[in-house]
């Protein structure tokens, strides 16, 4: 099935990923780690945005990466297209984790740029 947005999905380490794009950035991120710029790198990390009463669904945000860069907390979001659902999402989650920075790496014109979202 292809994708609505043309993205490419690779496989490394055992992890899907959605994007080519994405995948890039884990390889640039792997590095990082490996230089000690950053740690306890992770990949799809999820976080509780809201939880329903009654047993109703939870609202949910999966980030593409998580690590620490120094002592601040970084999740990580690879984006070709910031839907209004992400939007929507990305505000909960400076609100609900206001100790996270949620950075957005955009891609377009094939490079990659990182911006703080939700602030």
């Amino acid at each position: 099935m292809a994708h609505k947005y043309h993205a490419r999905p690779a496989h490394h380490d055992g992890y899907r990923f959605d994007s080519q794009a994405e995948y890039r950035q884990y390889l640039a991120l792997q590095l990082r780690e490996r230089a000690g710029e950053i740690t306890d790198l992770r990949v799809h990390p999820r976080y509780l945005l809201f939880r329903k009463a009654n047993g109703q669904r939870a609202i949910t945000y999966v980030g593409d990466f998580e690590y620490r860069e120094g002592e601040r907390l970084v999740c990580e979001d690879v984006k070709g297209v910031q839907t209004p659902v992400f939007r929507l999402k990305a505000n909960l989650f400076a609100r609900v984790y206001p100790d996270v920075e949620l950075r957005i790496v955009q891609v377009g014109a094939g490079r990659l740029s990182a911006r703080q979202a939700g602030r």
